[in-house]
């Protein structure tokens, strides 16, 4: 007993000094495998900011993971430049503790040991608590004194960056950014033998790499500034990158990530989690709907928060401990869902994706988890697949698509699994749908009534609804009236939104009053330019003669759609009334489409644009750009002349009005009727 208790001692002791070494900022000569630059000579008319004399970015691969060291000399040419002074490091203290190796000053010839004066004060905050985000990030700052314009500053530290969830198995980036500075540059990438990575670099890095044994160097004196090829999709925007990775394909990291989500969502035989599930089980035997009720208790009982702490930036918490706690992360919400999931039998996955959107050419790189920034669940139900998201709000349930407009995903499979494209098609439904009814029966010289309903959905409808579903019909009511009513708003009167579920969109409606901005055109004739009527014209899709004029060009994918309709003045009469042209063009990957129609006292007109291809080749882009001056750009002008001069025309197709139809289901007319099947 006395030996075990001495090792438990001498475990405990050795824990709080590594904690405590984690904790602070050491001090040390450089590794030896650091490579430092000569310094570059200050041009007699440097101009800027600062000249940076050398820059170094080191990283090393040593078998247990990868140290990144920086250093630099700059010359302070500009009083903007003096806040290099301010230094900060910032570091996971599960990963040990950053070395200073040197701050010094150069003055008239003399050096100045800036750490012989002050030292880092270590900050031990969370700075993200506002964002739900507990990383257990510690930072150290240091100001330098008595920094002058004419100093040269030079700093040097070496971080290991390894993350404890992957150990010695990791991958990362070097690269030069598009517009450095003025001055010396230089990248390395070194390893031990039993740690070479695979690498992968762009042709600009491939024209200058230098191999001496196990260094890869990279060097460059007052590099170009280089610009990603204008409009381009966004793979196009990777340039001046050294790519290494220690796994060898994209399934020895989905069979790694998926036995620690296997770890996390193991169940012990009398786990709470468990009785959850048989709970759920007992009110339901559909098996979606057990999904979907598992699905709803983490969204809504397991309240969102970003832990990183001891190695949870990708490690998730245990399925148990997180319901203990009633909060995680993606990570942990999903280790959760994969626990029900089985005890349902239901077959499911963890998916490794990207939020952010830079997942566009992600089958050209080598395999890294940091490719990732969020992980969901995808299940098998009936033979179909659902994606199961536990951050989201509880209006979400189990979707045959996600929310997110994913390119490549990572599902996670013991076996292992390679990257998955996700197949893109047009939007069936809009993103965003607005309506105006002006109801203007009493006169052109009167108020009319209003009603402004947007429909939004995806991400921008999530938003509303987590900002919405919190107030009271009071305060909604209140804030609108404070901000809204103006120039258009002579009275705000009701603020009515809900979030549909069935149809996933968020529908807010404003009703009041206004004044109508009626043109007045002489001889008692009136005109009026419909709001959300008119399409600018689209931008010419050319670029610089020193960029490939080859490659395609990208335009985010969209679906918008805008009714409007006007309950007439009651001493008008329709046929007296006219409208600007229906538009039904495609150019440029996108279709542009306006109809109009004039009957039972109401004028119509909708009007909707949808992206086709968001990746339209150059030839068909040059094409186009010889039809942008036809482009109908003409906004949505609808004129009455009480002599009857325009005569009334009837529809091709009849228009509905905003109140006539509901415009949260699908097939609303606001694309071409032959355009409203494609899904």
């Amino acid at each position: 007993m006395r030996l075990t208790n001495s090792a438990y001692l001498l475990a405990l002791l050795a824990s709080a000094e590594a904690q405590a070494s984690a904790d602070q900022i050491l001090q040390s000569p450089p590794p030896k495998w650091v490579t430092q630059s000569e310094p570059l000579d200050v041009p007699s008319d440097a101009r800027g900011a600062s000249f940076i004399r050398r820059q170094d970015v080191e990283v090393h691969l040593d078998g247990k993971g990868q140290l990144v060291y920086t250093g630099y000399r700059i010359k302070i040419l500009h009083p903007n430049a003096l806040e290099a002074g301010n230094l900060s490091l910032a570091w996971n203290p599960a990963s040990g503790a950053p070395t200073v190796h040197a701050i010094n000053v150069y003055r008239d010839g003399q050096l100045i040991d800036v750490l012989r004066k002050v030292s880092f004060e270590v900050l031990r905050r969370e700075d993200q608590l506002e964002a739900s985000r507990i990383d257990g990030i510690l930072t150290a700052v240091l100001r330098v004194p008595d920094l002058r314009v004419g100093d040269e500053l030079e700093f040097a530290a070496t971080m290991r960056t390894t993350d404890p969830t992957l150990g010695k198995d990791d991958a990362g980036l070097l690269f030069l950014g598009g517009q450095p500075g003025p001055g010396r540059y230089h990248l390395m990438l070194s390893w031990e033998n039993e740690a070479k990575p695979n690498l992968k670099m762009t042709p600009e890095m491939a024209a200058v790499a230098e191999q001496h044994g196990n260094q890869l160097h990279f060097r460059f004196d007052n590099p170009s500034t280089i610009a990603p090829p204008k409009d381009a999709p966004p793979r196009y925007q990777w340039q001046r990158v050294i790519e290494y990775s220690s796994f060898p394909d994209w399934q020895a990291l989905s069979r790694r990530f998926a036995s620690i989500f296997a770890n996390s969502s193991r169940l012990s035989s009398n786990s709470t989690v468990k009785a959850e599930a048989a709970r759920i089980a007992a009110a339901h035997a559909d098996p979606f709907e057990r999904a979907a009720a598992a699905l709803k208790l983490v969204q809504h009982d397991v309240r969102y928060i970003y832990v990183g702490l001891n190695g949870g930036n990708l490690t998730p918490a245990s399925a148990e401990a997180t319901w203990q706690q009633r909060y995680g992360d993606c990570k942990a919400k999903t280790a959760l869902l994969l626990a029900m999931l089985n005890e349902f039998e239901i077959e499911a996955e963890a998916v490794l994706v990207n939020n952010g959107g830079a997942d566009d050419g992600l089958d050209a790189r080598l395999p890294s988890a940091r490719m990732f920034d969020h992980v969901l669940v995808r299940a098998v139900i009936g033979g179909k697949a659902y994606w199961l998201d536990g951050t989201l709000p509880p209006v979400v349930p189990p979707g045959k698509d996600p929310i997110m407009p994913y390119q490549w995903v990572l599902p996670l499979s013991a076996t292992g699994k390679t990257l998955e494209q996700l197949p893109w098609k047009p939007q069936a439904r809009p993103d965003e749908v607005t309506l105006f009814e002006i109801d203007a029966r009493d006169g052109f010289d009167k108020p009319a009534r209003i009603t402004n309903t947007t429909i939004k959905r995806g991400i921008e409808g999530l938003k509303q609804q987590f900002q919405f579903s919190a107030l009271t019909p009071d305060q909604l009511l209140t804030a609108f009236q404070q901000n809204a009513i103006g120039d258009t708003w002579q009275s705000i009167d009701a603020v009515e939104w809900r979030y549909d579920q069935k149809t996933q969109a968020s529908v807010l409606s404003v009703k009041g009053s206004g004044t109508v901005d009626w043109s007045d055109d002489g001889d008692g004739m009136r005109s009026l330019a419909l709001p959300g009527g008119g399409f600018n014209p689209p931008e010419k899709r050319v670029r610089p003669a020193d960029q490939d004029q080859d490659l395609p060009f990208y335009k985010k994918p969209e679906f918008d759609c805008r009714a409007t309709s006007v309950r007439l003045p009651l001493n008008t009469r329709s046929e007296h009334w006219t409208h600007k042209d229906d538009i039904d063009t495609s150019i440029f990957g996108r279709t542009y489409y306006r109809a109009f129609d004039v009957r039972d006292g109401t004028l119509r007109m909708v009007r909707g644009a949808r992206v086709e291809k968001p990746e339209l080749p150059a030839a068909d882009a040059r094409r186009d750009n010889t039809r942008i001056a036809k482009f109908d750009n003409s906004m949505a002008w609808i004129t009455y002349d009480p002599a009857g001069k325009g005569a009334g025309t009837k529809a091709a197709i009849p228009v509905p009005a905003t109140y006539e139809i509901d415009w949260t289901a699908d097939g609303v007319p606001c694309l071409p009727a032959d355009m409203l099947s494609v899904r």
